[in-house]
């Protein structure tokens, strides 16, 4: 499911980054195998859609500045946390064909369901692969969108060293590169108190959300879960035939739990390049879907 390969411009990142609150993980591209994590102290980063995520943006730079090298422009991809953006399915029954237009489109569905300004936020779309009964006319598209000023304090570190950030997305549109397509597919991946879950069928996503909790406990993240597969009962006429999950170290009885109530298979991500976890699924999925 490599939704990323083919959507940045030549060249091609030389680095990859992962932010979190927790810390960096970062690797070379050409070298896949040597991806490393740098953990923050607290407060580095707070992550929100709405307000300044890097609170500490010159020990956030000074990281930076110990794993790359000085010599050199370098090109990165980044990371960013799931939270401080919103992703979204719409449906349209026309989509315009000129570029600023769709944009324009996209902003007005979304206004009402993203808790920032979306005339001062970044959007970008894919229309997305539908298989169409007869007479439906139906147009998929997946949108993703953030504050403009959120993206800026998360890039100003880095093209402080000349490191040009060229390519964008979050953990977990990047991590969906660490599996194939399945018939229809939930990877849910916890991050601190922070739940996503992304529901593709096929190649296609169906529903994504984020949402914070409470708290990390059982009761909280069934609570997320179970509404989430009675939508795919209900929306996609089906039952999920895979979850992954991501972040559910501490959590281990869940996956047999619903492996039984569900009936589905219930396993945790893997990589060639790692053992993806919260803070670093994003980056080994985008490896996986550059490498050879």
């Amino acid at each position: 499911m490599s939704f990323l390969a083919n959507l940045f411009q030549d060249p091609p990142p030389t680095h990859v980054f992962e932010l979190s609150e927790k810390g960096l993980a970062f690797a070379e591209v050409a070298q896949p195998n040597l991806a490393r994590f740098m953990p923050f102290d607290p407060g580095v980063l707070q992550v929100s859609p709405v307000q300044d995520n890097v609170q500490q943006p010159g020990v956030l730079q000074e990281r930076i500045r110990g794993v790359v090298t000085p010599n050199g422009k370098r090109r990165a991809a980044l990371i960013l946390p799931d939270y401080c953006a919103r992703v979204a399915v719409l449906d349209f029954d026309a989509f315009p064909e000129q570029h600023e237009e769709r944009l324009a489109l996209l902003r007005f569905r979304m206004k009402k369901s993203v808790p920032f300004d979306v005339d001062a936020a970044v959007v970008s779309y894919c229309i997305q692969p539908h298989k169409r009964e007869p007479g439906d006319t139906k147009i998929e598209v997946l949108a993703a969108i953030i504050a403009a000023e959120i993206v800026a304090r998360y890039e100003a570190p880095f093209r402080g060293l000349g490191v040009h950030p060229g390519f964008i997305t979050t953990s977990s549109l990047a991590a969906l590169n660490l599996f194939n397509p399945e018939d229809v597919t939930v990877l849910v991946k916890l991050s601190g108190q922070v739940l996503s879950l992304v529901v593709s069928q096929g190649s296609a996503i169906k529903l994504a959300r984020c949402i914070e909790l409470d708290s990390d406990s059982p009761e909280e993240i069934d609570s997320v879960l179970h509404p989430t597969v009675a939508y795919i009962e209900d929306e996609l006429k089906t039952t999920p035939k895979r979850i992954w999950l991501c972040g559910f170290e501490a959590h281990a009885e869940l996956a047999p739990r619903w492996q039984t109530e569900w009936k589905v298979s219930v396993d945790g991500l893997k990589s060639r390049f790692g053992v993806p976890g919260a803070t670093n699924a994003g980056l080994l999925g985008y490896l996986e879907s550059v490498a050879g």
